[in-house]
This record gives C-alpha cells, structure tokens and sequence, in this order.
C-alpha cells in the first residue's frame, strides 16, 4: 500500500492521478471504479451520488457519475471509453460511505471498457507514490476545492 501525504493508495489498483479515480480490473474483464480517498478529502461531506444509467457509453474525459459534497460538486471523468454495467446502489443509497471506505464499500461503477489499452496513461505500483506526489505539487487540485 503506497502512502502519499497521510493517504492510503492500494498498489492493484490503476489511477488516473488527475481525476483521482481508481479502477481495479475484475476477472470477467469488467473495471470497478471510484474516487481515491484524497478525492473525497477535498469534497468534504459527501452528500449525493448519481451515477450513468445501466447500459449507458461514456466517452473517455466525460462524466460517469456525479458527486454532491460539502465543498465540491462535480464529476467523476473516464479515463476512457466505456459503458456502465453496475452501480453502487448502496452508495446511492448512503453516499457518506464513500467517506469511510473509498477503496472499499465506496466503489461508484463497474464498467466495460470499450478499449483493450484501457491502462493506458493510468499509474500503478511503484508509480503511485511519485506521480501523486507531483500531482499535488502543482496546485492543480486546489481549483477542485474551490
């Protein structure tokens, strides 16, 4: 488990460090998804989570689920092209689960890719540590919280 500032980022998983999701590929080649807990840090409580209809595509950079926090609303963006096979019903249900078990009980969607190279870009392993590290150097999350 890397540790980036205080926060845990489980090592099998692969991240989008920009948009602070995670995806955890599952055997029958489906891609369970969610925020990292640095992600819900910065929504603060959270307060609603509406995901894509099953079935519905998404477009790599768009919106798969919607999130409603103390501090931030806004969107959970693909790291690529896919489409929603399951939801998080009980996140629907109880978002504030997403505050206590992010990696865990929290996950937002499973998804089919609609790519084989759908790692592709994301950070894994040893990569997560520095990568997340320079994410946050930037300032670039700041704007989120705002």
């Amino acid at each position: 488990m890397a540790q980036v500032q205080g926060y845990e980022f489980p090592e099998d998983r692969f991240y989008d460090v920009e948009n602070q999701i995670w995806y955890m590929p599952l055997p029958d080649g489906t891609v369970r998804a969610g925020f990292t807990t640095w992600a819900v840090k910065l929504m603060g409580e959270v307060l609603v989570f509406t995901p894509k209809r099953l079935g519905q595509t998404f477009d790599k950079d768009k919106w798969f689920a919607m999130v409603e926090g103390g501090k931030w609303i806004g969107a959970a963006r693909a790291a690529f092209d896919g489409a929603v096979v399951a939801q998080n019903e009980t996140l629907m249900d109880c978002p504030e689960i997403l505050m206590k078990d992010a990696f865990g009980e929290g996950w937002m969607i499973v998804m089919r890719p609609a790519v084989n190279d759908w790692r592709e870009g994301l950070v894994a392993g040893d990569e997560i540590g520095p990568a997340i590290d320079a994410w946050i150097a930037t300032g670039s999350y700041k704007a989120r919280a705002e």
